[in-house]
């Protein structure tokens, strides 16, 4: 077998691995998912007739559902973190030195096993958001591009969280950091527009990766002006891939010379 074939191999094999552990101890890939969901209903159900008020009337999931489902996306990033963390802390990173493994198939299905994970959440918070009452009116051109941006943004951010678990110390820390980006997307346009925050608040809500994000997915599915804001998130998830590759592999490389 080629020294490719011998890398794709392995790396389905810790995909594998990873969905298993995923499936054993279900507690956190439950609570990431529930996460979004929660915060839809609390929204929606506690707070949907005054925000919705504040957004120019209407259903006011409409105006939040993007922004819930872009957090579904970016909620997959602890469960990617604490999973590498657990790995380089615990002993099995040296069990693997001595076996004839590539050495990149740990990362490798640790990414993809995160993103079917985080694939599979974030078309719950769907179905969640159309049940209690979010009516996109996109088609199915406009559904594939919607699908393919949460593909790039979770494929992108678990490269990110992939980085932050091999920073992390315990697997504690690891399951802390990523809270900044699950919860990034609501200091954007998610809640409510960024013309309605104080000065300070809106020049971050409308530069950070989030907000170009949100309303390319909300033009998408609800018709509202998108502009330039597909090609910024494009960029925007381009630069963070490659961050987060970059810093993985040369955490990764330190910590097998250790």
């Amino acid at each position: 077998m080629s020294a490719l074939g011998h890398g794709v191999t392995d790396s389905a094999t810790m995909t594998r691995r990873n969905l298993r552990h995923a499936l054993r101890y279900p507690g956190m890939s439950l609570a990431t998912m529930g996460t979004p969901i929660i915060l839809l209903l609390l929204f929606v159900g506690v707070f949907g007739g005054a925000l919705g008020t504040g957004v120019g009337g209407g259903d006011y999931i409409d105006y939040i559902a993007p922004g819930i489902i872009l957090m579904g996306v970016a909620s997959g990033c602890m469960v990617t973190s604490v999973s590498v963390c657990v790995d380089m802390t615990e002993g099995i990173v040296a069990r693997f030195r001595t076996m004839p493994i590539a050495r990149n198939s740990l990362l490798t299905g640790h990414v993809v096993g995160s993103m079917i994970q985080t694939l599979i959440s974030t078309a719950l918070v769907v179905v969640a958001a159309v049940l209690l009452g979010f009516r996109p009116d996109a088609s199915p051109a406009e559904w594939l591009a919607v699908a393919a941006l949460i593909t790039v943004l979770a494929f992108a951010l678990t490269w990110v969280a992939v980085g932050m678990g091999l920073s992390s110390k315990t697997p504690e820390s690891a399951s802390n950091t990523p809270m900044l980006i699950q919860f990034l997307p609501f200091l954007g346009s998610a809640v409510v527009p960024p013309d309605s925050m104080p000065a300070g608040v809106r020049w971050f809500a409308e530069y950070q990766p989030f907000t170009a994000m949100n309303e390319t997915l909300r033009g998408l599915l609800m018709g509202t002006p998108i502009g330039n804001d597909a090609a910024i998130s494009l960029a925007w998830c381009a630069a963070l891939g490659v961050a987060g590759y970059v810093w993985s592999k040369l955490l990764f490389k330190r910590e097998l010379r250790a």
